[in-house]
């Protein structure tokens, strides 16, 4: 027989600040205070650039495909959790997001999954010029949909934007969490990875459009229980009535557009380099005037957390909407996918 010790006992300071940690946790998590603590935060970034092959492609349902990476040597990949994307390097040179929609615990390889859209160009462009063993460049993964510990889930996805709800429902299950999905979609067709959804069990609500009609708020977020988390990524009338009709819950969202522009005035950007001057409307970012006169203008997220846009600020003053520049650099940088002149105009080095 083999005798075990167990370690001393903690001190009774010890165990009273152990307690004291577990219930600062539930506060954040699943009390009825959570949605005022849990405020959103800056995008976390893990990882760095580094190239990997297209090992799998797969036509998920009509219009998607997804895409499985693995590193180029063969080596492990940086660790992700639910609600993370990666930025990707398409062939033409152009970045775009998709959020990771694997396995976190496989450590050699990423998923994403890309819905063909009518006018966008880097959907078409994985379509229709990347297919397997070709190599991409990728950063990251980061994470601007971070997946918070609960006892009960509520998860609404639409279309696409089940890419990054999937992993959280795998992560709720294996946790032993309570948790509803409800997934919409145009029809069972259009909507990628059921069969994977099917294979979970737990309360999977599908709800296509031709079968049910368009959802209501309550058919999405009824009954929605006290103490869950919710997670909602879609497009924006879909985030809006979450919002107007999440109750108690914490909410979380994640859109796959670009945010209205509100409060908006009208100014001038003076393009130095190019010798041009690009009048920006009171309702549209100043990256899509600037893209009239220079269509080549880099950009990605154009929700201001990825960096791929910022432009060094010559002259003005700005008014940053972003979640990406540090102190440091807003004095003399911006983005402009989201943020604006603060008064009549701005000079940047484009």
């Amino acid at each position: 027989m083999t005798a075990t010790t167990a370690g001393p006992a903690p001190s009774r300071t010890l165990g009273l600040l152990m307690q004291a940690a577990r219930g600062y946790s539930r506060v954040f998590s699943e009390s009825p205070v959570a949605p005022l603590l849990s405020r959103p935060s800056p995008v976390r970034r893990t990882g760095f650039e580094r190239d990997v092959r297209v090992e799998r492609r797969v036509d998920e349902a009509e219009g998607v495909v997804s895409l499985t990476f693995a590193d180029t040597s063969g080596g492990v990949l940086p660790r992700w959790e639910p609600g993370a994307h990666l930025d990707v390097r398409l062939p033409s040179g152009a970045w775009r997001q998709y959020s990771l929609c694997g396995d976190p615990a496989d450590a050699f390889r990423y998923r994403i999954a890309v819905r063909r859209i009518a006018d966008g160009s880097g959907s078409g462009e994985i379509h229709d010029a990347v297919g397997e063993g070709a190599v991409l460049r990728i950063r990251g993964p980061r994470n601007a949909f971070p997946f918070a510990t609960a006892r009960s889930y509520v998860f609404v996805a639409a279309g696409i934007g089940i890419t990054p709800i999937l992993p959280m429902v795998r992560a709720a299950t294996a946790a032993g969490s309570r948790w509803r999905l409800v997934y919409t979609g145009r029809s069972r067709a259009s909507m990628p990875f059921l069969d994977e959804l099917g294979e979970l069990g737990g309360d999977v609500r599908i709800r296509p459009d031709d079968e049910y009609g368009t959802p209501t708020a309550s058919d999405l977020l009824g009954d929605v229980p006290r103490d869950a988390q919710i997670y909602v990524c879609g497009p924006p009338p879909l985030l809006d009535a979450a919002r107007a009709h999440a109750g108690s819950g914490a909410l979380h969202t994640e859109r796959f557009s670009p945010p209205p522009v509100v409060g908006g005035s009208p100014f001038e950007v003076h393009l130095a380099r190019t010798r041009t001057t690009v009048r920006v409307a009171p309702d549209e970012s100043a990256l899509d005037a600037i893209r009239r006169a220079v269509p080549g203008t880099v950009y990605s997220c154009r929700q201001g957390f990825c960096g791929t846009c910022k432009v060094r600020v010559l002259d003005g003053a700005v008014d940053h909407r972003d979640t990406m520049l540090p102190p440091d650099e807003r004095a003399d940088s911006m983005l402009v996918c989201v943020s604006r002149a603060r008064d009549s105009t701005l000079t940047i080095d484009l």
